[in-house]
């Protein structure tokens, strides 16, 4: 679980660019300006105002010290206020602290109901995390059907390990238990909140 936060890096860097062309567009009309990149200020303020993408990229910002002293505990404030407005990588990055304990005492049962509202929406990430949880019993009942459904879903989005520990829980699984994880993937569709 190395690539934790790896993918929301590019989901950063979107935001920032999108916001750097909006103040752009806004300088040049007005100064003819440089363009800039949205200083921590910038972006609480659009958080505060309940924008969700704001909301996420100020968790990660201070996850990761940018812009601001690194703070877990504030991470984990403003993933949260992002991930009850139905944002899924801020649900997995909740997932991931609560698992971690970061920020956050470590409470497995949490983490799996973070990891599942994203792996329902369709986050790979989130989906191979819930099928690690089902996998060793953390956080709900050790249940190979479970992990081997929530593997195959990310393994289809190209999820880099859940392939191969999908076919490593399927070594311990009866035929029966097999056809029921696959009927459940090939009919599962994602949901919104």
């Amino acid at each position: 679980m190395n690539d934790t936060f790896n993918g929301d890096s590019m989901r950063a860097i979107a935001f920032v660019l999108a916001l750097s062309l909006v103040v752009w567009n806004t300088s040049a009309l007005a100064a003819n300006e440089d363009t800039r990149v949205p200083s921590f200020e910038e972006t609480k303020h659009l958080a505060e105002q309940g924008n969700v993408d704001a909301q996420f990229n100020l968790g990660w910002m201070y996850r990761i010290g940018q812009g601001v002293p690194k703070n877990d505990a504030e991470a984990v404030a403003w993933y949260r206020r992002a991930a009850e407005q139905g944002d899924a990588s801020a649900q997995y990055n909740l997932g991931v602290t609560y698992q971690r304990g970061e920020g956050i005492p470590k409470n497995d049962a949490e983490a799996v109901a973070w990891y599942r509202r994203a792996a329902e929406q369709g986050d790979a990430k989130a989906q191979h995390n819930l099928g690690v949880m089902y996998d060793e019993g953390e956080g709900v009942p050790k249940n190979d059907v479970d992990a081997y459904f929530w593997f195959n879903l990310a393994a289809a989005q190209g999820q880099e390990n859940a392939g191969g520990n999908r076919d490593s829980t399927e070594k311990q699984m009866t035929r029966e238990q097999i056809a029921e994880a696959q009927r459940r993937s090939a009919t599962w569709k994602p949901k919104t909140e």
